[in-house]
């Protein structure tokens, strides 16, 4: 006889208090509560996180730019807050330290994402919460780190200005590319989520938190470094190659009658067998193609052939071919293609967005969790709430304030 019981979500026994907005912040505690952790995400109840407010927009009619009726639900919002339980706490009411400090001492994880020194000035940084909670684990997601004096505002257009990266788009003479998937708010706070799995590990063996700092700077431009950008202009290989990489040659998109397809043929196998897709057997033996050196070396004729032939074919010829001599290649496809592919949404890669009312109203695709696991499950399961929709779950139930504790917090501007 099998067990039926359900498999277990992997942080199901974590709590994590959630100071977050916008995007950076946010898309952290949307992993962790993906992952199964509980997110109380606070807000403040005069305006709530700033997501809810972004276009466009899901209602009983569909998608919208602008908001029309009261529930009409921003797609960011859908997307952010699924998973999480949203209170009301304002943060500068002077009694709001006291709501606060109930929460910490209740909790395992704080992430936070405010301007550098905000959360001290409220009485809210992490050496007052450590002193509430010293096995809390603080998280901190800031543009230039936590230490850092002077560095201004962050954001992702910022963060990518400043690492680099705008420098490595686009073709020689093109300006700087700002990347299209604003990659510093997305990338951050994936370091984040390693930094507070890493810190909660250690304290479990130790029974002490800590504060994990991440900088939005600092994640964007380790990722510049992985490839030695600086080292290749030295050597007279530009920066910005295009659509094309050329020390890997031939690597890149390669347009086709209708379209586009990457193709990446860096070792000699690979090159050799697009040779032969491309029924130019001899370019294998010739001496300007025939290792990956050479090839380099002669990069922009051996990205001349392919293109030409590509260029006579229509995508779903080209892209047989390649497959029959085993070439690594893809279509070029569009977001929204590749967001409702079959084999990403069967496996809870990205999945539909449901207006918590009206349900799946219009074709909308969110993040999942692109992670498998054995022996637990991970996922998003419930819709995103509105702004305090659990104040009496948690400040109620989970903390046990009494009914007219609760009304005098609300009369009073707190929660």
């Amino acid at each position: 006889m099998t067990d039926q019981s359900p498999l277990p979500r992997p942080l199901e026994n974590i709590t994590v208090l959630d100071l977050t907005t916008a995007l950076a912040g946010p898309f952290a505690t949307l992993m962790l509560a993906g992952l199964g952790a509980r997110v109380i995400k606070v807000e403040n109840p005069l305006s709530g996180d700033t997501c809810r407010t972004n276009a466009p927009y899901l209602g009983a009619s569909g998608a919208k730019l602008t908001r029309e009726h009261p529930d009409d639900i921003s797609i960011s919002a859908l997307n952010r807050l699924r998973n999480k339980q949203c209170i009301t706490l304002n943060l500068k009411h002077p009694q709001a330290r006291d709501v606060l400090a109930d929460l910490v001492k209740q909790s395992d994880v704080l992430v936070e994402n405010f301007s550098r020194g905000v959360l001290e000035r409220l009485g809210a940084g992490y050496s007052a919460m450590r002193q509430l909670n010293p096995r809390l684990v603080y998280c901190s997601i800031t543009g230039f780190g936590s230490d850092a004096e002077g560095s201004g505002k962050a954001m992702d257009a910022i963060i990518q200005a400043l690492s680099g990266v705008n420098q490595t788009c686009g073709g020689p003479t093109d300006p700087p590319m700002r990347v299209g998937v604003p990659f510093a708010d997305l990338i951050t706070p994936l370091f984040g989520v390693i930094g507070v799995l890493a810190a909660l590990h250690q304290a479990q063996r130790t029974g002490e938190g800590q504060h994990v700092d991440v900088s939005m700077l600092g994640a964007m431009t380790s990722l510049v470094a992985a490839e030695p950008y600086d080292l290749l202009a030295r050597l007279g290989v530009p920066v910005k190659t295009g659509q094309t990489a050329p020390r890997l040659a031939p690597f890149g998109i390669y347009a086709a009658q209708d379209g586009y397809v990457a193709i990446c043929a860096p070792m000699d196998n690979f090159a050799h067998s697009l040779f032969q897709a491309m029924e130019r057997p001899e370019l294998t033996s010739d001496e300007r193609f025939r290792t990956r050196d050479q090839r380099v070396k002669h990069v922009h004729e051996v990205d001349a052939l392919v293109e030409s032939w590509t260029r006579a074919q229509p995508l779903t010829q080209l892209l047989a071919k390649l497959e029959a001599f085993g070439v690594p290649a893809a279509e070029v496809r569009d977001p929204q293609t590749a967001v409702s592919d079959p084999r990403v949404v069967a496996r809870g890669e990205t999945v539909r967005l449901e207006h918590p009312q009206y349900g799946a109203v219009e074709t909308v695709y969110g993040t999942g969790i692109p992670i498998k696991f054995s022996a637990a499950t991970a996922g998003f399961d419930q819709p995103a709430p509105d702004i305090g929709q659990h104040n009496e779950q948690v400040y109620g139930q989970w903390l046990g304030y009494a009914p007219d504790k609760l009304a005098a917090l609300r009369e009073q501007g707190v929660i």
